[in-house]
């Protein structure tokens, strides 16, 4: 089954800004004066080393997002080479939580530095607190569509780059700005301790400069939501990567060639103390202001990484599935509050150096392998249609090995011993996670109280074997499950003596049947009666006592006359009994052999889905899932079909806890409603059985299960199952709050772009 994917919505300008303003970063303001302090002038050939060795990583990033243009960056292209060795998985799930821990460690630190540059202005500012908000602002973003993360990046590396082009041009033409005697300082660039202690400190330069280079790497990220990828995404990154050149390297000649690089060596505020000089006056506001921009530029570029990074991994199964879930704006909702989250914890931690460290040394990790995937992948799918292909290959991919290789050498040690330590972490996980989840599984089961229970009100006796063949079958399908038939009997004040009454032939006979049934398919059922004020407070008095009650089983109430139904008993233990109540609605339902289940995705649909796979199951019967579109025909073209078709095989999974069952067939459809859509496809299938999850009117007393799912039922040409999943009232009211602002949203965004 295809699985679910993001939509393409980024444009090639956006694309460049993700890459651009992503990568031009705090770095630039921090590492020009570190540099200085190891190079001296030849800081400047640093940079520029940096940059021309990452077009070795770049030119293989082209390749690889245009050849597999699917979220995730390099641990999919890890996974695509290594496929079917036998530490490939492993290898891919190391290199996706690497990044992605990376990116949100790195969104957690921009967002730390933010808060520490708004303090210029803000000398009172708290850092925790305003760290957090501006998290929780991208998070929203992210939340709402990829096209607004774009739309901001354009904005924020519109202004950014406005400002360092002021810098580098009033740099190099105001008299107090640029001067090569300056830059020189009165010696040669090299000529600090001979050739191999040039080459020494500018490979070390290189080293501290690398990670501020590879912000492209968002672009191959998010290739699955990139428009056209072919031609957007080898342009976006060699555009974005040769921009942060040419920006690192003249920044780097304007602050060494203003200020002399010893007063630079080490200082953290180089590009301030160099604006000083020719920009007197607004130039050091105009430089804090670039600082805030560059590390928020920073927190969405990462944000954005990282969220597509846990959504690649969870679509894949090697994390909580939950985290591949979409929003109605096609939007990994739950990966993106899960990464906000975990960034806002570690911006209140703190421990900026020791994340720092990690981050860095997870980058490097993940470009080794993403470069050394390429290599495999040229010889494994030689003949691949790859839209783009690296130049002087495999000269590309050693050099981009060896880069990262040459880096580590050079890198700070702590990096190296804290990422080898994550790793270590991580492998843990991939090897202990699933051993601890069976051990777990197996306590809660042993620790079970008592076996599952349905529990049938049998208030008609005329009903009670079909419910209790219906009961048979569910609990079949399921483990350490009986069955119990309630008979209530209504109790009234000061009843008339009376004689013992035997029951009558026929409802013997029934009950006998319905014994029979239950015996046959191997099931526990026993039956019990009970004296009550009322059939509906007997039903949830025996609901209550009962702590191990599955699910409620009952017959269709009739027809549904508006004014008796707030009074009936089938309606009263729909609102308030405390689990699952499922209603029949009998029309001659003996062998299923073909079952329909429509699913719009809600609460009430999963349980649907659960007790058509659970009948199914039992009666060797085939299921169909349908998923009814309904508004504009013209709006529903080829790729949503293709995306809704996937939403449905990813709810069913979910539901299901598995891969979507072979006797499952999914089908999409356009109609003019839910209703027709259902009944037409019903008039074609001709289903023994349709499963039906509730609306949310079933709280409302003039409605049964929901004005859809009752005219269903009440016009469909089989027997009808209308289910209704139990929550706790609180999480109820706070999920419809959050359903009605989505649906509020939706209407006045639609609104909007009419």
């Amino acid at each position: 089954m295809s699985k679910r994917k993001l939509r393409r919505q980024l444009n090639l300008v956006q694309v460049v800004m993700l890459g651009t303003a992503g990568t031009l970063a705090a770095e630039i303001f921090v590492l020009t004066g570190h540099a200085a302090g190891i190079a001296g002038p030849a800081a400047v050939l640093a940079f520029l080393v940096g940059g021309l060795l990452s077009y070795s990583v770049a030119l293989n990033y082209c390749e690889l997002a245009t050849t597999y243009p699917v979220a995730g960056g390099a641990m999919s292209y890890v996974r695509e080479a290594f496929e079917g060795s036998r530490h490939g998985r492993l290898l891919s799930f190391l290199v996706g939580s690497m990044d992605a821990m990376s990116s949100t460690f790195y969104a957690a630190l921009s967002a730390v530095g933010f808060a520490y540059s708004l303090q210029v202005f803000v000398p009172a500012l708290p850092i925790v607190p305003a760290a957090i908000a501006v998290i929780g602002v991208f998070v929203a973003l992210n939340v709402l569509g990829v096209t607004r993360v774009g739309n901001a990046q354009i904005v924020l590396g519109g202004v950014l780059l406005a400002i360092l082009a002021v810098f580098i041009v009033v740099g190099f033409v105001h008299p107090a700005g640029f001067h090569w005697e300056v830059f020189m300082s009165g010696r040669e660039v090299l000529a600090r301790g001979g050739a191999w202690g040039n080459l020494a400190r500018i490979l070390a330069t290189v080293a501290l400069v690398y990670n501020a280079y590879v912000g492209f790497e968002v672009i191959a990220d998010d290739a699955e939501e990139v428009t056209d990828p072919g031609r957007t995404i080898p342009l976006g990154i060699l555009i974005s990567l040769t921009l942060c050149t040419v920006i690192y390297v003249t920044v780097g000649l304007v602050a060494l060639g203003t200020v002399p690089w010893e007063e630079l060596a080490g200082s953290e505020t180089a590009l301030t103390d160099a604006v000083r000089r020719f920009i007197p006056g607004w130039g050091v506001p105009m430089m804090a202001l670039a600082g805030m921009i560059a590390t928020l530029t920073s927190v969405n570029s990462a944000m954005l990484s990282a969220t597509r990074e846990a959504f690649t991994l969870s679509r894949d199964g090697v994390w909580p599935r939950a985290l591949s879930r979409l929003s109605r704006f096609r939007t990994p909702h739950v990966a993106i509050l899960v990464i906000g989250g975990i960034s806002a914890l570690v911006s209140v931690i703190g421990l900026v150096d020791f994340l720092s460290y990690i981050s860095s040394s997870g980058y490097l990790f993940v470009l080794f392998w993403g470069s050394l995937a390429m290599v495999r992948l040229r010889q494994r799918y030689p003949d691949i249609e790859r839209p783009f292909r690296a130049p002087l290959f495999p000269l590309t991919a050693g050099l981009a090995c060896a880069s990262c290789l040459l880096i580590v050498a050079f890198v700070d040690g702590r990096a190296l011993l804290f990422g080898g330590g994550v790793l270590l972490l991580f492998g843990l996980v991939y090897y202990g996670s699933r051993p601890i989840s069976r051990l777990v599984a197996r306590r809660a089961r042993e620790m079970e109280p008592a076996k599952d229970l349905i529990l049938v009100a049998a208030a008609n006796p005329r009903t009670a074997r079909s419910l209790v063949h219906l009961a048979a079958i569910v609990a079949q399908a399921s483990e350490d499950t009986y069955v119990c038939l309630l008979a209530v009997e209504p109790t009234v004040a000061c009843p008339p003596p009376q004689p013992a009454r035997r029951p009558r032939p026929r409802q013997s006979a029934l009950l006998t049947q319905a014994l029979r049934e239950a015996h046959a398919r191997n099931v526990a059922l026993y039956t019990k009666s009970r004296a009550a004020p009322t059939v509906s407070q007997g039903i949830l008095d025996e609901v209550e006592r009962r702590h191990n009650v599955k699910l409620l089983l009952v017959g269709w109430p009739g027809p549904l006359d508006a004014e008796a139904l707030c009074d009936n008993p089938v309606k009263t233990a729909i609102q308030k009994a405390h689990t699952n109540v499922v209603a029949l609605l009998d029309r001659g339902l003996r062998d299923v052999r073909r079952i329909l289940v429509p699913v719009g995705g809600g609460l009430h649909s999963r349980l649907a889905i659960r007790l058509a796979y659970e009948v199914a199951l039992a009666e060797g019967a085939r299921v169909t899932a349908l998923r009814v579109l309904t508004g504009n025909a013209e709006t529903w073209d080829a790729e949503a079909i293709e995306d809704q078709t996937a939403l449905l095989g990813e709810t069913i999974e979910d539901v299901l806890g598995s891969s979507v069952p072979s006797f499952f067939t999914l089908r999409v459809l356009q109609a003019d409603s839910v209703p027709d859509g259902v009944l037409s496809d019903a008039g074609e299938l001709a289903p023994d059985l349709i499963v039906i999850g509730a609306s949310e009117e079933w709280g409302l007393d003039t409605r049964l299960f929901g004005a859809v799912d009752d005219w269903i039922a009440d016009h469909a040409p089989c027997s009808v199952l209308s289910c209704r999943r139990f929550e706790p009232a609180p999480i109820a009211w706070l999920r419809r709050r959050v359903k009605l602002i989505e649906r509020e949203y939706g209407r006045i965004n639609g609104a909007a772009h009419e």
